[in-house]
């Protein structure tokens, strides 16, 4: 892998995991997650990881319209990389989840490398009380999400964005994901620099031990050597420490309210920019400098903000 003293923090402002009954700070409307997006990216993020929701509860909305009032404004306001979803919900079709991207044709795009158990339960029984909507229980309490990601799909949302110049942030849940990966490298159908994004501590996926974060990281040195940039995504509790350890070691990092809702034990972050000073510091303080957006422009190699399509 190669080394960097420029760090790049990606903001995940939204997501589809946390429901809005969970925390008032999550971003909903348009204007909300149009300003926690431009406030991340002041506090430092060069790239902000962007879903959409149904302004009226909050669920996950994966239609190209849903995206467009806040694309729109983060462009006016903001140099930050625009990095569009489509994982959308686990619940949702390949080809609802890739809608947005194929639309907006933004520089980056997230790519699930593998299908796996997604288990949001737990979250079902800390939050039950204060659940405003029933979706929320539904969704939340299902134990039959299987997070569909196969070959078929990733060579499908591949074909459908690669040729618009869009690149990806490949999220690997597990070692599987990079050997996935490493085939589609190897067939030639990505190339590098690869942006992988490892998650750890999401039910369903690989654990967040520091052995873990170390065995991710020696098998993606191993398969993909000086083809890859390497960023971390601790979910929950496991946000600031994973991302502590991936600095440490030279790595990227990624906060923000769609993988862990808190500042700190029992204190709900108040906004996204919070958690993005708080990684800033540790980042800082390790003798590391921010990438600009610029600076993640260059390392991605991405076609840059004027030939997105929105």
């Amino acid at each position: 892998m190669a080394t960097n003293r420029k760090v790049i923090i990606t903001c995940a402002v939204t997501g589809a995991i946390h429901t809005p009954s969970m925390s008032p700070y999550l971003p909903v409307t348009a204007s909300e997650i149009a300003d926690a997006a431009i406030g991340a990216a002041e506090a430092g993020a060069s790239i902000v990881h962007l879903h959409a929701r149904d302004p009226q509860d909050g669920r996950p909305d994966q239609t190209p319209e849903a995206f467009a009032p806040f694309l729109q404004v983060i462009k006016q306001r903001s140099d930050c990389v625009v990095n569009i979803t489509t994982g959308g919900a686990p619940t949702m079709s390949i080809q609802e989840r890739v809608r947005p991207a194929e639309s907006w044709q933004p520089e980056l795009a997230s790519l699930n490398m593998g299908s796996m158990n997604f288990g949001l339960f737990p979250m079902l029984g800390r939050f039950n009380a204060q659940l405003k909507h029933q979706w929320e229980r539904d969704y939340l309490g299902n134990k039959g999400i299987l997070f569909r990601n196969t070959f078929e799909d990733i060579e499908y949302i591949l074909g459908t964005l690669s040729p618009k110049g869009t690149r990806f942030e490949f999220e690997c849940y597990d070692t599987a994901h990079l050997y996935n990966l490493k085939h589609f490298h190897d067939a030639g159908l990505v190339k590098g620099p690869l942006f992988i994004q490892t998650v750890f501590g999401l039910m369903g996926g690989i654990g967040a031990h520091y052995d873990d974060v170390m065995h991710m990281k020696r098998t993606a040195d191993r398969l993909f050597g000086d083809q890859y940039r390497w960023s971390v995504l601790g979910a929950g509790k496991n946000q600031l420490s994973i991302a502590a350890i991936a600095a440490a070691l030279g790595g990227h990092v990624r906060v923000g309210l769609e993988d862990s809702l808190w500042a700190g034990p029992g204190k709900l972050a108040e906004s996204n920019a919070q958690q993005v000073r708080a990684v800033r510091q540790i980042i800082e303080g390790l003798g590391h400098e921010i990438a600009t957006p610029s600076e993640a422009r260059q390392m991605l190699s991405l076609k840059g903000a004027d030939a997105v399509g929105f």
